[in-house]
């Protein structure tokens, strides 16, 4: 079998709980919102980001509130917007820099990083938060600061995650062949593309959760059950 030369993980679902992304950053999120705005809104890379998201609704012209409106309306979606993911990455920073929370991270993954890392197998993270938001994210987790074990973050610029592209992409940015990259994912669907776009892939399936019966993935129920 094809060395493993870097893994790709996404976090919610499979560094981290759902939970935490769920009740603990995008309600505050929600909450710091409209004040972030009203607050930083003549900070160049906040009104870049308030533009773009006025853009992608289509707005021609749009009040600060409305744009506050439609930002709010979109955590609610859960939408994955580059706009709202970098305000949110933005205010997020505030919130782990006045302790507000630290980064939930499953027990198994800490020590499984670390021992890929000292095994010379380079470690990416690709979700949906932005690039700051996802170093933020490890950088302040109950097990400490990880992000010495990373070599780089792919976000939504890459690509959508459903999207073989998107993987090929994150494969030409790595420098390796695409089989020699392992994906990480609770999300099939991305597996599916990661694994059209030539990467392999690995299901977290963790409890309370069930395997599935037909998997079209290696499934895994912890990092220290992966086996390279």
């Amino acid at each position: 079998m094809t060395t493993i030369a870097a893994i790709v993980t996404d976090i919610e679902g499979t560094t981290s709980a759902i939970s935490f992304v769920k009740d603990v950053l995008f309600p505050y999120a929600r909450q710091h919102l409209p004040a972030f705005v009203e607050t930083h809104a003549d900070q160049p890379e906040v009104q870049h980001w308030l533009s773009e998201a006025a853009k992608e609704a289509g707005y021609v012209e749009a009040s600060r509130q409305e744009v506050i409106e439609l930002l709010l309306r979109w955590i609610d979606e859960d939408r994955k917007s580059t706009a709202l993911k970098a305000l949110q990455g933005m205010i997020w920073a505030e919130g782990y820099a006045a302790g507000a929370f630290r980064t939930h991270i499953y027990p198994d993954v800490p020590a499984t990083l670390r021992a890929w890392h000292a095994a010379g197998i380079r470690l990416y993270v690709y979700s949906s938060g932005s690039v700051p938001a996802q170093q933020l994210f490890f950088l302040h987790s109950e097990a400490g600061d990880l992000t010495p074990l990373f070599s780089g973050y792919f976000d939504t610029e890459t690509g959508p995650k459903r999207e073989p592209a998107s993987y090929a992409r994150i494969a030409e940015a790595i420098g390796e062949p695409a089989a020699r990259i392992l994906f990480l994912s609770d999300v099939v669907e991305e597996l599916d593309a990661a694994a059209a776009a030539g990467l392999r892939t690995g299901w977290l399936v963790r409890p309370p959760q069930s395997p599935p019966t037909a998997p079209r993935h290696p499934v895994y129920a912890s990092f220290d059950a992966i086996a390279l």
